[in-house]
């Protein structure tokens, strides 16, 4: 919840709503972020401004026409800001703001939480599952190779626990790396069971550090999650690929083969050219990877997506990184009740320990 404004500043005058329950022709005043300024040049050679302003729930434009400086001085990236205006639909360009003021936020009026999205998981818990997870490597030169990332005092894993995974589409938040990355690895762990000739081992270690270049390519700053200069010049790849290679470098006696297979993971996780690796997955592991990052990611948009989503609606807007709308129209169906044969024990009935159900012995010949 947010706290009440102090005295200081006046009431707001119309009720606080989330970004994705704003309606056509509403009025709005209330705090939001401010996630992008951005000057661009009119016709007559003057200057305007398109803002992008967000809450937890989701983004919405704001175009400035006029007193363009005064307005910048008060609207900066990565700060929240009092908007006051009316939010209408564009049939052309969708939902904006048209702002009527804009004041400094007063300081404990409202919460970052309100304003900030995050993973649906806390981070302790998927710092636990990290933890099981890396506990069943039993090569002994990767759990090294991952011990120095991932150990509790090492530099590099309180990076990697905050660090977002992107700054648009998904899991673009604190946090966000270790979500995704975890996600993929344990779904490399599983479907490595499934076919032959996968060396697990290899293809978890992959999938957890594919990523760890992003731990250059942004910054943290859970406000402005913006591009570094090094994530420009050289981009995440080859920033993972160098960081693990003096690691391993570092690690005595660590295996030119294993070495080699690590590294191929992350230059390849892209699975293509022209989408920025510097090779195509020629191994199991890296095609395995390669598969589920990019399904990690795809399912990751529907997240965002679904966050804002207005209250009754099943489509969203067309996505970019989807390439169509979302639709979130298909309820889960409820579980059904599990069916025992005569003598099962309640722990083969079913969560909970459910009774078993007699079964006429017609139905289960053969069994």
């Amino acid at each position: 919840m947010r706290r009440q404004p102090r005295p200081s500043d006046a009431d707001p005058t119309v009720p606080e709503v989330l970004v994705r329950d704003l309606t056509d022709g509403q009025d709005l005043d209330q705090i939001l972020l401010v996630r992008e300024v951005e000057v661009r040049a009119k016709r007559d050679g003057g200057d305007y401004l398109k803002i992008t302003l967000a809450d937890k729930s989701g983004a919405l434009t704001a175009m400035v026409w006029d007193g363009v400086e005064q307005v910048r001085a008060v609207c900066v990236a990565g700060r929240p800001i009092r908007v006051i205006g009316r939010h209408d639909v564009h049939p052309r360009y969708g939902a904006q703001v048209t702002i009527r003021a804009l004041r400094p936020a007063v300081e404990g009026s409202y919460e970052l939480t309100d304003l900030c999205s995050g993973p649906p998981r806390p981070a302790a818990q998927m710092e636990g599952d990290l933890r099981e997870l890396l506990a069943t490597i039993g090569d002994p030169h990767l759990r090294g190779l991952l011990d120095t990332v991932f150990g509790p005092d090492t530099d590099t894993w309180p990076a990697f626990r905050m660090a977002p995974a992107a700054k648009h589409y998904h899991q673009a938040y604190v946090h966000g790396l270790l979500e995704h990355a975890l996600s993929v690895a344990q779904g490399v762990s599983a479907i490595a069971q499934t076919f032959a000739g996968i060396d697990r081992d290899v293809a978890v270690t992959g999938a957890l550090l594919h990523d760890i270049g992003k731990l250059e390519e942004y910054t943290r700053d859970p406000l402005r999650i913006e591009v570094t200069d090094t994530g420009r010049l050289q981009g995440h790849i080859p920033l993972g690929y160098y960081r693990v290679r003096r690691l391993i470098e570092d690690l005595p006696g660590f295996p030119p083969s294993k070495a080699e297979a690590v590294l191929h993971i992350i230059l390849s996780h892209h699975g293509s050219l022209e989408h920025g690796s510097p090779v195509v997955p020629c191994t199991r592991e890296a095609t395995l990877v390669h598969f589920v990052d990019n399904l990690g990611g795809r399912l990751g948009s529907f997240d965002r997506l679904e966050k804002q989503l207005p209250a009754g609606a099943t489509w969203s807007a067309y996505d970019r990184a989807l390439g169509a709308g979302a639709f979130f129209g298909f309820a889960p169906e409820e579980p059904q009740p599990a069916v025992a044969l005569v003598g099962s024990s309640p722990s083969q009935a079913g969560v909970g320990g459910s009774a078993p159900i007699d079964v006429p012995r017609s139905r289960v010949a053969g069994c």
